[in-house]
């Protein structure tokens, strides 16, 4: 039954072509199943650590090198990157190469996609840390041009006509931009009027973590190592109002980021998403530390509403493990690392009053901020699952282990609706 739902929803999918963006906007009915599909190919090395769906296919990014069809012994040579048809699990001969790890992805339109990443070279030729590519051949899109001169890039996101992109760049599309730019889609070139102008003068230098677009795109919400933006201070959080041609910086901010985390983390946030409303936003964290008020190992929710400083209208500890990837389906807000527990505010490294053993993934109710029944048990937990996307026919989780929901599925997994 789950394959003949999948199938049916990936007809019409792709027959309407539509790409579904890297931030969830999506709105689930329910809470996905706890049993994956059977069909989902298995990644046999490395780790998975971005999607984007584009029509009926999903595309793989992470640092790997080998795959197998769901059920068969044949291994493909991916290098970081590959594609298969969601309805069957075929893989598809797209096979970009690239030559180091793909950190994330976009689906780009005329059956493309956008990685970007840590690589130098990808679909035959040199073009550093991001690319557009043919889903028919792997070969690089030659009107994109735009390539960022050092660093890496961590998150992708469209909109219309833009791409934005955030990593730890300082020059993208020929334009100098720390760590955040808004591109021509078509041509990658930089946006002249959208500077941000972030800056982080106490730490090494800006890195963003992940990005995401309001459903509406009229607002953009980026997490990382920043400490200023458009000359004012936020914290590792900073909300843009992208309505206008030359976007500014929302009157709405949060303070309860300034805290430090254990020494050695210029930031400690590492996921963002809005809800399909647009109206709240959710934030994951790391930090390895705990005390009183401290919002380290967390996810916390944000009413975007408003003006001026906001705390979160709930937060979630997992009581020392980190949390790296969030998805916000309307649903629920699923999170994914290698906590143990979630409801655990007063464990430290343990399992204190209240908490519920939730290893590896969880979902977190949007109105209490507890976690919902949903328990599918991802073991080992590894370094953690990083990569979440919600899409029409359920919540794809990529991670560095090889079990969830009781079955093998090495380092990639749809949990169905």
């Amino acid at each position: 039954m789950r394959r003949r739902l999948i199938a049916a929803a990936a007809t019409a999918l792709a027959a309407l072509a539509v790409a579904i963006p890297a931030s969830a906007a999506l709105n689930h009915a329910t809470t996905v199943s706890t049993n994956p599909a059977d069909n989902t190919p298995n990644v046999l090395d490395g780790e998975v650590r971005a999607f984007a769906l584009v029509g009926d296919v999903v595309v793989v990014g992470g640092d790997f090198t080998t795959v197998v069809p769901a059920g068969k012994s044949a291994k493909l040579k991916r290098k970081n990157i590959f594609a298969y048809r969601v309805a069957t699990g075929e893989i598809l001969p797209f096979a970009p190469e690239a030559d180091d790890a793909v950190l994330t992805l976009a689906a780009g339109p005329n059956n493309t996609v956008y990685a970007g990443g840590a690589f130098k070279k990808i679909g035959g030729g040199a073009q550093r840390g991001l690319a557009q590519l043919s889903l028919a051949d792997g070969k690089r899109v030659p009107a994109f041009t735009g390539e960022i001169n050092w660093g890496d890039l961590r998150s992708l996101v469209t909109y219309g006509p833009w791409l934005f992109a955030a990593g730890s760049f300082s020059s993208i599309g020929g334009q100098k931009r720390a760590g955040l730019a808004r591109l021509n889609a078509t041509s990658g070139l930089a946006d002249t009027t959208f500077d941000a102008r972030l800056a982080a003068p106490n730490l090494t230098r800006v890195k963003l973590e992940d990005l995401a677009i309001s459903p509406d795109g009229n607002r953009l919400a980026a997490v990382g190592a920043v400490e200023q933006a458009f000359g004012q201070y936020r914290a590792q959080l900073v909300v843009i109002e992208n309505a206008s041609n030359s976007a500014r910086l929302a009157d709405w901010y949060t303070d309860v980021y300034t805290k430090p985390c254990r020494a050695g983390f210029e930031t400690y946030l590492r996921g963002v998403d809005f809800d399909p409303t647009g109206t709240y936003a959710t934030v994951v964290t790391t930090g390895r530390k705990w005390g009183d008020h401290l919002m380290c190992d967390t996810a916390a929710r944000f009413d975007l509403r408003g003006t001026g400083l906001h705390k979160p209208i709930w937060t979630n500890w997992t009581g020392g493990d980190s949390l790296y990837s969030v998805a916000d389906t309307g649903a629920a807000v699923y999170v994914g690392g290698h906590q143990r527990w979630m409801d655990n505010p007063f464990g430290k490294e343990t399992a204190g009053k209240g908490a519920v053993s939730r290893p590896g993934i969880a979902a977190i109710s949007p109105v209490s901020g507890k976690a919902t029944s949903f328990n599918p048990k991802r073991e080992p937990r590894g370094v953690g699952a990083r990569a979440l996307l919600a899409t029409p026919y359920g919540l794809l989780v990529g991670s560095d282990t090889e079990k969830i929901g009781g079955e093998w599925h090495a380092r990639l997994a749809m949990l169905p609706l």
